[in-house]
């Protein structure tokens, strides 16, 4: 038993390696010789990173090479069935080989590495220098680079575009299931001039509902209420499919006391007073009957005598508390669902 707890802990350190802690342990591993050829496919900034992590690297226990090592393995494998057969070709020989869980988790894997290689030279850009590329791009092309971006980066580019290829934009996003590697290619050539080949001969997943949920969800108030109301009136099925998939300032009505109690606890009360400025009475008494009855009446008061707030004002105020709940979220300090059924995690 406390050698089953041992190999476990072991197991589990390694797990807990940064990635590039990891990679340093397969260079290593590999002995000087065989490292000195891995470099040589590197560009100058990854060998001086990863030199570094070799630098930093220290004492590993034989165990915690050895998960690292298979895991590498494990990695390449999927890999090169990947790119022998395809998706559906892989998935059979790793659940013969690794069973079903384990299948999965590598080409989950796989699948997220092969989406941040297509398009990685955008993430080096501003939104400034983007949206100079991307303005003049028909909605589908933009729709197809913004599915490779972060989420934040995304709603920033959405935000400049003008209003009927904003909106169309976001539609092709949600509607987004799959993009052909070729498609990718060319998109990427004539972006860049030059690409990268795409690995997979199979189809990468891209876009879809939860990927625009979350850049609606870094979207500001007001850009996010001109999408859904324009949507509303083409498309109501597909607005309310990404509203489901959502959190904004409306849904703290569905959320239960104690969650609101804890986010409640790192909001700045100015933000709260400016958020609660054209709030419904309800959303004012779920508010007031969570906080002490003294932050009540400071809140009462200070909504008196705040005048004259520009709507834009509210509506970041509102923004800024909705990421507070999303961070508490991400973090696991509460849980944040529709219909207000989570409790808070303890």
């Amino acid at each position: 038993m406390e050698e089953n707890r041992m190999d476990e802990k072991q197991t589990n350190s390694a797990v807990n390696l940064s990635p590039g802690r990891k990679a340093a342990a397969v260079i290593a591993a590999l002995g000087a010789d065989k490292a000195s050829k891995v470099y040589k496919y590197l560009t100058e900034e990854e060998v001086e990173k990863l030199t570094l992590e070799v630098a930093k690297l220290g004492h590993l226990e034989a165990e915690q090479t050895e998960t690292v090592l298979d895991d590498f393995y494990k990695s390449c494998l999927t890999q090169k069935v990947v790119t022998d057969g395809g998706m559906e070709y892989a998935r059979t020989v790793l659940e013969k080989t690794y069973g079903e869980s384990v299948a999965n988790e590598l080409l989950k894997k796989m699948t997220k590495y092969l989406k941040n290689r297509s398009f990685d030279f955008i993430s080096k850009m501003d939104t400034k220098n983007l949206f100079s590329v991307l303005q003049h791009e028909r909605p589908q092309t933009i729709a197809l680079i913004l599915s490779y971006v972060d989420s934040a980066q995304a709603a920033d580019l959405i935000a400049e575009l003008p209003e009927e290829k904003r909106l169309k934009v976001v539609e092709s996003i949600a509607r987004m299931e799959s993009a052909s590697p070729d498609a990718i290619k060319i998109v990427e050539s004539q972006l860049l001039k030059q690409f990268d080949n795409i690995l997979t001969t199979d189809f990468t997943t891209i876009g879809g509902i939860d990927y625009i949920a979350d850049v609606m969800n870094h979207m500001d108030r007001s850009n996010e209420k001109y999408i859904f109301d324009e949507m509303g009136k083409d498309d109501p099925d597909l607005a309310e499919a990404i509203r489901k998939k959502m959190f904004v300032f409306e849904d703290i009505l569905t959320m239960n006391d104690r969650s609101i109690q804890r986010f409640i606890r790192d909001c700045d009360m100015k933000d709260v007073v400016y958020a609660l400025k054209n709030a419904s009475s309800e959303m004012l008494q779920l508010f007031f009957s969570n906080m002490s009855t003294r932050m009540a009446e400071t809140i009462q008061s200070d909504l008196e005598v705040t005048v004259n707030v520009r709507l834009r004002d509210v509506e970041e105020a509102q923004q800024r508390i909705v990421n507070i709940i999303r961070k508490l979220d991400e973090e696991g300090e509460l849980v944040i669902g529709k219909g207000g059924k989570d409790d808070i995690i303890v």
